[in-house]
């Protein structure tokens, strides 16, 4: 249930019958082509096929945020999106976000700071979750315990709730959560 690489022709390849279809992503910056499976998951072809191995594969079934990358700048469960599905999409990953390697993405620095990991398996979902997160509360999207008279369209202000709120879709199996929202709390403007 592999992908495979595009010929780069234009053309289908063998491999893109009904079951398969060519897909474009754009993975931290770089585009591929493949010719992909309609059942395979955006985990598995970050994983298996593009040797992107940052994401884990938790519990497979969207509930404990291993899996986490960005789409568009939006934060979700790689294990659960159809990669078909995305295709033209921007696709960011863990590895991506130091942009070239060059310097650590100020979220990812924090996270060593603060020592917000322990077994670190689940590191790699905290940050990017966590870099949509502060997107999203910059952009004015509410969560559950956003206080009801917060202006609208405007800024959400990160407190602790906030955080906890916005990051309780990626579990730590450690407990390392006030170390994790310490590193949050070290980034917001």
């Amino acid at each position: 249930m592999g992908s495979q690489p595009h010929d780069g022709s234009g053309h289908r390849t063998a491999a893109a019958d009904r079951h398969h279809s060519d897909t474009t992503l754009r993975v931290n910056g770089k585009p591929h082509t493949l010719t992909v499976d309609h059942r395979r998951v955006l985990l598995d072809l970050l994983r298996e096929d593009l040797g992107l191995t940052g994401a884990k594969k938790g519990c497979d079934h969207g509930q404990c945020g291993a899996c986490t990358v960005l789409v568009d700048g939006r934060r979700v469960n790689s294990c659960l999106l159809l990669a078909v599905a995305l295709d033209g999409s921007e696709v960011t990953t863990v590895e991506g976000l130091a942009g070239d390697g060059e310097e650590l993405h100020p979220l990812q620095r924090a996270f060593l700071e603060r020592d917000a990991f322990q077994c670190g398996y689940c590191t790699p979902g905290q940050i990017c979750s966590a870099v949509g997160a502060l997107a999203e509360a910059a952009a004015g999207h509410p969560s559950h315990v956003t206080d009801p008279a917060t202006p609208s369209g405007g800024p959400v202000p990160l407190g602790r709730e906030e955080i906890r709120e916005r990051l309780s879709g990626n579990l730590c199996r450690c407990g390392a959560y006030p170390r994790i929202a310490e590193a949050v709390e070290d980034v917001i403007p």
